[in-house]
């Protein structure tokens, strides 16, 4: 299993990150061992001071496939949930600084928290579905994915003219605006159309 991140495709948290809004997507990957394991809690590392929850919807991949064309690209995933891609923004902020690339502020030891997946058939419209997340009981963060720049077909489209999607690979979609750090004792909610599909305590 891989997982696939897109960054940027939300313009409020471009403009929030104070970033330049990209012509393509941007694309970065997670290990397998960057996946939170079920029931446990997120622990902040060591090697940071500034984790920040991003929360996305997510797809999983269910066959295998290379240049899908959009139109097909709905046939390559039946599931969807929404995860968090917890990012190290001091980090990140020192590498982007220097030119050099993202992975250890995105991809270390559990960064990657992914939901409970429910069948994207139950929902009317995969184009206009609305996620969140709450952070002890407060809404932090709100999107939909009819602000995306790329929507999800697109995005499946794009990522395989570089890789093979395998059965069970995971893409994030990106984040929108209201990304924020965590702390010790915090609990991160993620729902998709009010349905609750993950629980995170911060450790």
């Amino acid at each position: 299993m891989k997982i696939i991140c897109i960054g940027r495709n939300y313009v409020n948290h471009i403009e929030e990150l104070q970033n330049e809004r990209p012509s393509e997507p941007v694309i970065f990957m997670k290990p397998d061992s960057a996946v939170l394991l079920k029931q446990h809690p997120f622990v902040i590392p060591e090697f940071s001071n500034d984790i920040h929850h991003e929360i996305e919807l997510i797809v999983k991949i269910n066959k295998v496939g290379k240049y899908i064309d959009t139109k097909f690209a709905h046939k390559y995933y039946d599931e969807i949930s929404v995860g968090i891609d917890f990012t190290a923004r001091d980090i990140q902020n020192e590498l982007k600084s220097k030119g050099l690339p993202w992975e250890k502020a995105k991809s270390f030891d559990g960064s990657a928290v992914i939901g409970e997946f429910l069948p994207k058939k139950q929902f009317n419209s995969l184009e206009n579905i609305t996620f969140e997340l709450t952070n002890n009981s407060k809404l932090v963060q709100k999107g939909n994915a009819s602000h995306m720049l790329w929507k999800i077909d697109e995005l499946i489209s794009y990522v395989s003219r570089y890789f093979t999607l395998k059965i069970g690979d995971i893409i994030f979609t990106g984040t929108p605006a209201g990304v924020a750090a965590v702390k010790s004792e915090d609990v991160l909610e993620g729902f998709l159309e009010g349905n609750k599909l993950f629980s995170i305590q911060i450790k």
